[in-house]
């Protein structure tokens, strides 16, 4: 059953970037849009493994720090080679000061 999990708070998370949340034995990516916007994925790079909290973000995306292959992290879905399957998105929320995520 899907639950909402404290993650972190608003002011963690830079305009145009994004934190590592781990949490219960998951890692996932936390990131923050040029609009303000909250969004999470799976925080592993679906190529290889790699936290993507080492990446860069760049507008709406997030390229992995290994390989520089690219996501798009609100729909998850791959850009850029080598990453050819697409990350887990997850609901998110703000409010308080506060995001969540549903997982």
């Amino acid at each position: 059953m899907a639950q909402w999990v404290d993650a972190c708070s608003t002011e963690d998370i830079e305009n145009e970037g994004m934190i590592r949340f781990d949490h219960d034995g998951r890692t996932f990516a936390i990131y923050r849009s040029p609009n303000d916007d909250y969004y999470c994925t799976d925080g592993l790079c679906t190529h290889e493994k790699v936290h993507l909290a080492d990446g860069l973000v760049m507008g709406d995306e997030v390229e992995c720090p290994k390989h520089a292959g690219a996501f798009d992290y609100r729909t998850g879905e791959a850009l850029r080679a080598p990453v050819c399957v697409n990350l887990k998105t997850y609901p998110t929320r703000a409010g308080d000061g506060r995001v969540s995520i549903e997982i």
